[in-house]
């Protein structure tokens, strides 16, 4: 059975303690490193999915993705955050790059094939489509509650975790995660509304 099978299955249990976990995957213990992968490798490959919506690009990510948690784990720091928090963020940043890759490319091949020349750069019309771009979204956090719209700014803004976001705010955990869906749904039918 595959990797990816057994994880749609959800028959991984996550171990109690990840954070002893990472510790000695840090120091190389390959038993360790297949704990973590068995408890986070479900939910990587589900955000990865998510945003790639191509399975097998999907696949190769998440491979990618726990690849770099094996070659980074010394570098996860526990006072920042959660071992799954530090995980997810490598795999959204891995999924993100790879859909710029590939629209990059695809916009290269198109005008390789349209046979186009660039044209030339207008500053004044890149200011000015970057000046409505901030319009829309102001716009857009506008009409989010004030708790949405304070815990996107602290999320994408200063950088914060959900558990940071939580804390800074003194707000229970799942409530800040509802906050932030629903605010991003929001947002998303606000600046889809406005293209």
């Amino acid at each position: 059975m595959s990797s990816v099978a057994f994880l749609r299955r959800g028959e991984a249990e996550p171990p109690s303690d990840l954070r002893t976990v990472m510790e000695h995957v840090a120091r190389g213990d390959h038993e360790a490193f297949a704990r973590l992968y068995d408890a986070v490798a479900g939910p990587v490959f589900g955000l990865v999915r998510r945003v790639l919506r191509d399975e097998a690009q999907s696949e190769e990510v998440m491979q990618d993705v726990m690849l770099e948690v094996w070659r980074g784990a010394a570098r996860y720091d526990p006072d920042r955050g959660e071992v799954m928090s530090w995980v997810m963020t490598i795999a959204h940043r891995r999924a993100v790059d790879r859909v710029r890759h590939c629209r990059a490319a695809a916009d290269r091949d198109q005008k390789a094939a349209a046979g186009t020349r660039e044209t030339p750069f207008d500053e004044v019309a890149e200011r000015a489509e970057a000046h409505l771009d901030q319009q829309q979204v102001r716009h857009c956090l506008r009409r989010l509650t004030d708790l949405q719209r304070e815990s996107v700014l602290l999320s994408f803004y200063q950088g914060l975790t959900y558990r940071e976001v939580a804390e800074r705010l003194r707000a229970p955990l799942g409530t800040v995660k509802t906050r932030m869906r629903d605010a991003l749904i929001r947002l998303r039918d606000c600046l889809g509304a406005g293209s």
